[in-house]
């Protein structure tokens, strides 16, 4: 009997050395599947949207070493009286607002302020937009209307074999993917835990085999299908997305601090929404797509494209929110007036008529309640109009 406790003793000994040994193996994804789950927790959601690289593996995109370009104070605002409740129900983190360039309005609540750099979530879309209508115009690809497998094989025999780049652009790919970000178990919800525990993007979308209509026929919002334009652009060119963007659109805007994106195991950007930075960056680089693509004297996206990327040209149902290529056009939208949305709240709306900025961040945990997502865009035209 007592030979056989001592036997029994050793084995949980050396069990618990491998445990032991695996938990220190992996550690760092341990913690970051840890700090994945407790991301959106209603007592650290502000401060993980200013940290997300404690939580996830990033890579630099450097602002360039030319000068910071002036965002110039002007008038201040006299705000909505409905603001303030506003801005405390939706959690909102930052808000300015620019008037022909100049600053009207600036602020910064739960405690945060003009240096963080704030996560994005799928406003990081409408960059790699931007990115997509420079490469395009360079020739590094030929057409919207290739096939995705054209620039990346990786998903010949997956459900985006058959969609074009227009069909990805417009989200119309007709690939299924559960966006839930409720859901624990949804697609959306997966990929996040294959990020953090240092999976690849790549065959994720690759082992994607269900559709559930043809390409180019029904709308239906699928964040992947951005990561499938990164592969296009990543095939086409043998670059890195974040080399690119720093290259091709953030060295020409004069930003303030450098950003950086959240990657997967390979390095490779989380170009559906892993983009970081701060809230007047965000400003200057929306200020640059109001302007038609020109920034400081220099057309840093072509003004062909910005005005068709922001046009309502996705399969949308008559009477609800109208889509672009990774950019949304409200309803009842006039010319010009278009924005990028993430979730929890992050905005940059642009209204070219009235020459208005508005970039807002937020730690909103309701923002898929009925009606939040009208209300906000309500809110940026009340203070787009008062200008």
């Amino acid at each position: 009997m007592k030979k056989q406790l001592k036997r029994l003793l050793r084995m949980l000994a050396v069990v618990a050395i491998l445990l032991a040994g695996f938990g220190i193996w992996k550690r760092e994804q341990i913690l970051r599947l840890w700090a994945v789950n407790s991301l959106f927790s209603a007592e650290k959601i502000v401060a993980n949207f200013s940290n997300m690289d404690a939580a996830f593996l990033t890579t630099p995109v450097l602002r360039g070493t030319g000068p910071v370009s002036p965002l110039p104070q002007g008038p201040e605002m006299t705000l909505p009286a409905t603001t303030p409740d506003w801005i405390e129900t939706r959690a909102v983190t930052s808000l300015l607002v620019l008037k022909d360039g100049e600053i009207r309005h600036e602020s910064y609540h739960l405690d945060t302020n003009p240096d963080d750099r704030r996560i994005s979530w799928s406003v990081a879309k409408s960059y790699l937009s931007a990115l997509f209508g420079v490469l395009l115009e360079e020739g590094a690809i030929g057409s919207i209307d290739d096939p995705v497998t054209k620039y990346a094989p990786q998903l010949i025999g997956s459900a985006y074999d058959g969609a074009s780049i227009r069909n990805v652009l417009n989200m119309a790919s007709g690939v299924t993917f559960d966006e839930d970000y409720l859901d624990y178990d949804s697609d959306i919800n997966r990929m996040g835990r294959e990020v953090a525990l240092g999976g690849t993007l790549d065959q994720f979308a690759a082992d994607l085999t269900e559709t559930f209509a043809a390409p180019g026929e029904t709308w239906q919002y699928v964040s992947i299908d951005t990561h499938v334009i990164g592969m296009v652009i990543r095939g086409a060119t043998g670059q890195s997305i974040a080399t690119l963007l720093q290259n091709k659109i953030i060295a020409p805007l004069g930003l303030e601090q450098d950003l950086y994106y959240v990657t997967d195991g390979q390095g490779v950007a989380f170009v559906l929404g892993g983009l970081n930075i701060t809230t007047r960056d965000y400003a200057r680089f929306g200020l640059m797509i109001e302007q038609q693509g020109r920034y400081n004297g220099q057309q840093v996206v072509p003004r062909d494209w910005v005005e068709v990327s922001t046009a309502a040209s996705a399969p949308t149902k008559p009477g609800k929110i109208g889509y672009g290529y990774q950019w949304w056009i409200p309803v009842g939208a006039h010319d010009g007036e278009f924005l990028a949305r993430g979730v929890y709240g992050q905005y940059i709306y642009i209204d070219q008529t009235r020459n208005v900025v508005i970039v807002s961040t937020a730690a909103d945990r309701k923002f898929r309640d009925p009606g939040v997502s009208a209300a906000n865009v309500e809110m940026f035209r009340k203070l787009a109009q008062i200008l």
